[in-house]
């Protein structure tokens, strides 16, 4: 069937169990996981917003982190639950492709912002007496603004090279998801270009971000390393434990995804690998930075659990 065709329809095919009887298990699972995940990542925006003391660089890039967590695990979710809920697999060719753009726009979003925290870390510790000038209103708004255009960007390129495929009708998805280099290898046309395009997009994407975070984090380890006392020491690792934590949950899960898929053909250990960065490190985030943080489970408890 040509692109573009408006009634071409993919179908799911949800390869964490075939057996019906566990189906509203797995509905349970994934509903109460999306639902720790928003209502945790709300807790963290609304606590943010609302205290005064948390109006700095570091809070405004974990409340953007927050919110982009929320719309990354509702591009994937939501259309499973309500596919096992009605008993349906099928999903409409806009559909598909609507869900892959905002599914690759909010997982490059996670990936560069990041990228830019390991940075406000970088200027807070080796940096301190300059921090208030260096990271201004204006930059923060910069180093948000610039993920969102180029993550806008990559994904509308890939969006559109997907557009360009022809399909057989009715064809199934082995994932939970449109998930973008499933979807390419269904094309009954030529994938080659779309498929050096994935290689090449996910190794600058993925190597360009990641060894901005490690040039940061020399940088403080080396900071760290001059500080004489070992409880100042101390003070400054643990301002940056849970970015370290974050970061280490998202690339770990990632780079499982990609061995995963490289070691084997089985489309059940990719959607598995999948989960764990598309659904439990947005759904853990805010739990790390809250119990590692004294000043927003301080803040949570107050701001929360005051009295009416």
């Amino acid at each position: 069937m040509e692109p573009g065709n408006n009634t071409q329809n993919f179908k799911f095919l949800l390869r964490f169990s075939e057996e019906p009887e566990l189906q509203p298990l797995i509905f349970g699972i994934f509903l109460s996981m999306y639902l720790i995940t928003v209502f945790g990542n709300l807790v963290v925006i609304l606590t943010v917003s609302s205290d005064p003391q948390f109006h700095t660089p570091m809070y405004f890039f974990l409340s953007n982190l927050s919110f982009v967590d929320i719309c990354l695990t509702s591009t994937t979710i939501p259309k499973m639950l309500m596919n096992i809920q009605t008993e349906s697999k099928a999903i409409t060719y806009e559909g598909c492709i609507a869900q892959m753009y905002f599914y690759i726009l909010f997982a490059a979003l996670d990936d560069f912002l990041l990228t830019v925290m390991a940075y406000d870390r970088f200027v807070a510790i080796c940096h301190p007496l300059h921090y208030t000038v260096i990271m201004s209103p204006r930059l923060c708004g910069l180093l948000c603004l610039v993920p969102w255009v180029v993550s806008a960007m990559y994904s509308f390129l890939h969006s559109l090279m997907v557009l360009c495929l022809s399909f057989c009708p009715d064809l199934e998805i082995p994932h939970f998801f449109c998930e973008l280099y499933q979807v390419t290898q269904l094309a009954s046309s030529d994938t080659f270009l779309n498929n050096m395009m994935i290689y090449l997009a996910t190794f600058l994407l993925g190597s360009g971000p990641f060894a901005g975070i490690l040039y940061s984090y020399s940088k403080i380890v080396l900071c760290i390393c001059r500080i004489s006392s070992a409880q100042g020491k101390y003070k400054a690792f643990s301002t940056c434990a849970s970015h370290l934590s974050v970061v280490s949950l998202f690339y770990c899960t990632c780079l499982g995804v990609y061995l995963s898929s490289a070691a084997t053909q089985s489309s059940h250990s990719s959607a598995i690998a999948s989960v764990m960065y598309t659904v439990v490190t947005p759904m853990l985030n805010p739990f790390i930075y809250s119990l590692r943080n004294n000043n927003i489970k301080q803040a949570v408890k107050s701001f929360y659990l005051r009295p009416c």
